[in-house]
């Protein structure tokens, strides 16, 4: 099942120079933001972000960087902290599948 929750806890509207949101995550498709680099903190669960084909573990504490231009997905069940900079991520997600 691909799905996610998203939360905007700091987004576009407030002018700030990121967005933070607060995401809950049961896979993703694989996607890329042309301007925008993200910052994954994992507050709860476990499974992997896929980063141009290598595979990192992800699980409570860890913090993944997704410099812009990347494809990427995360995989398994996790609820995460996004930091994305610039803001207007939501309008930078390029969808590959």
């Amino acid at each position: 099942m691909n799905a996610h929750q998203i939360r905007p806890l700091i987004e576009d509207a407030d002018g700030a120079a990121a967005e933070i949101h607060h995401v809950e995550i049961q896979g993703a498709k694989l996607h890329y933001h042309e301007k925008t680099d993200e910052f994954y903190y994992v507050i709860d669960g476990e499974g992997t972000m896929v980063l141009d084909g290598d595979e990192i573990e992800l699980h409570k504490g860890v913090v993944v960087y997704v410099p812009r231009g990347v494809k990427h997905k995360a995989v398994g069940r996790l609820t995460v902290l996004t930091v994305c900079i610039p803001r207007g991520v939501l309008h930078d997600v390029h969808e590959l599948e």
